[in-house]
Protein backbone atom coordinates (compact mmCIF):
# COMPACT_ATOMS: atom_id res chain seq x y z
CA UNK A 1 0.00 0.00 0.00
CA UNK A 2 2.16 3.34 -0.93
CA UNK A 3 1.68 6.07 1.30
CA UNK A 4 2.51 9.90 1.21
CA UNK A 5 2.91 11.14 4.63
CA UNK A 6 3.76 14.87 5.18
CA UNK A 7 4.95 16.54 7.98
CA UNK A 8 6.13 19.84 9.42
CA UNK A 9 3.53 22.36 9.08
CA UNK A 10 2.65 24.62 11.73
CA UNK A 11 2.21 27.78 12.64
CA UNK A 12 4.98 30.25 12.10
CA UNK A 13 5.33 34.10 12.39
CA UNK A 14 5.50 36.34 8.46
CA UNK A 15 8.87 35.77 7.56
CA UNK A 16 9.47 33.22 9.54
CA UNK A 17 10.29 29.44 7.92
CA UNK A 18 9.63 26.00 7.90
CA UNK A 19 10.62 22.42 6.12
CA UNK A 20 8.03 20.09 5.16
CA UNK A 21 8.84 16.95 4.78
CA UNK A 22 7.33 13.93 2.55
CA UNK A 23 8.04 10.28 3.71
CA UNK A 24 6.74 7.44 0.97
CA UNK A 25 6.24 3.88 1.65
CA UNK A 26 5.20 0.99 -0.37
CA UNK A 27 6.76 2.82 -3.30
CA UNK A 28 10.42 4.04 -4.55
CA UNK A 29 10.25 7.70 -5.27
CA UNK A 30 13.30 7.20 -7.61
CA UNK A 31 11.51 7.03 -10.36
CA UNK A 32 8.85 9.15 -9.73
CA UNK A 33 8.65 13.33 -10.11
CA UNK A 34 7.53 14.35 -6.52
CA UNK A 35 5.66 17.69 -5.75
CA UNK A 36 4.47 19.94 -3.51
CA UNK A 37 0.90 21.49 -3.76
CA UNK A 38 -1.29 23.78 -2.14
CA UNK A 39 -4.54 24.84 -0.96
CA UNK A 40 -5.93 27.68 0.67
CA UNK A 41 -9.66 27.69 1.93
CA UNK A 42 -11.92 28.44 -0.93
CA UNK A 43 -9.16 27.87 -3.14
CA UNK A 44 -8.21 25.44 -5.50
CA UNK A 45 -5.70 23.12 -5.14
CA UNK A 46 -2.60 24.70 -6.93
CA UNK A 47 1.17 23.35 -7.53
CA UNK A 48 3.93 24.95 -5.84
CA UNK A 49 7.06 23.35 -6.88
CA UNK A 50 7.91 20.32 -8.50
CA UNK A 51 11.39 17.91 -8.66
CA UNK A 52 11.73 15.76 -11.60
CA UNK A 53 13.35 11.65 -11.42
CA UNK A 54 16.27 13.62 -12.65
CA UNK A 55 16.62 16.68 -9.62
CA UNK A 56 15.36 19.49 -11.61
CA UNK A 57 13.12 22.02 -9.58
CA UNK A 58 10.84 24.14 -10.89
CA UNK A 59 8.63 26.86 -9.02
CA UNK A 60 5.28 28.39 -9.08
CA UNK A 61 6.51 32.11 -9.63
CA UNK A 62 5.44 33.30 -6.40
CA UNK A 63 7.46 31.25 -4.39
CA UNK A 64 10.45 31.51 -6.67
CA UNK A 65 13.42 32.61 -4.68
CA UNK A 66 11.66 31.40 -0.79
CA UNK A 67 11.49 27.88 -0.76
CA UNK A 68 13.49 25.20 -2.04
CA UNK A 69 12.66 22.01 -3.29
CA UNK A 70 14.77 18.65 -2.31
CA UNK A 71 14.67 14.89 -2.50
CA UNK A 72 16.46 12.20 -0.63
CA UNK A 73 15.76 8.82 -2.61
CA UNK A 74 18.06 7.05 -0.47
CA UNK A 75 15.37 8.16 2.32
CA UNK A 76 12.66 7.93 0.02
CA UNK A 77 11.85 11.28 1.00
CA UNK A 78 10.79 15.14 -0.25
CA UNK A 79 11.33 18.11 1.10
CA UNK A 80 10.07 21.65 0.86
CA UNK A 81 11.99 24.15 2.47
CA UNK A 82 9.91 27.62 2.97
CA UNK A 83 12.02 30.97 4.35
CA UNK A 84 10.62 34.07 3.82
CA UNK A 85 7.04 33.27 4.23
CA UNK A 86 3.88 35.15 4.41
CA UNK A 87 -0.07 35.28 5.03
CA UNK A 88 -0.56 34.06 1.71
CA UNK A 89 1.49 31.00 1.77
CA UNK A 90 -1.37 29.76 4.17
CA UNK A 91 -2.76 26.28 3.17
CA UNK A 92 -2.84 22.82 3.85
CA UNK A 93 0.37 21.30 1.95
CA UNK A 94 -0.12 18.27 -0.18
CA UNK A 95 2.95 15.84 -1.19
CA UNK A 96 2.36 14.71 -4.95
CA UNK A 97 4.09 11.49 -6.51
CA UNK A 98 3.37 11.22 -10.38
CA UNK A 99 5.09 8.64 -13.27
CA UNK A 100 3.02 8.58 -16.34
CA UNK A 101 -0.50 7.43 -15.81
CA UNK A 102 0.44 6.84 -11.75
CA UNK A 103 -0.22 9.30 -8.97
CA UNK A 104 -0.23 9.55 -5.34
CA UNK A 105 -1.09 12.05 -3.03
CA UNK A 106 -0.90 12.30 0.81
CA UNK A 107 -3.18 14.11 3.41
CA UNK A 108 -1.46 17.82 3.96
CA UNK A 109 -0.34 19.18 6.67
CA UNK A 110 -1.22 22.58 7.61
CA UNK A 111 0.82 25.63 7.51
CA UNK A 112 -0.36 29.00 9.36
CA UNK A 113 1.40 32.27 8.56
CA UNK A 114 0.12 35.26 10.49
CA UNK A 115 0.77 38.77 10.16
Amino acid sequence: QVQLVESGGGLVQSGGSLRLSCAASGMIISSYSMGWYRQAPGQLRELVSFITADGTANYVDSVKGRFTISRDNAKNAVYLQMNSLKPEDTAVYYCNAGLRTRYYWGKGTLVTVSS
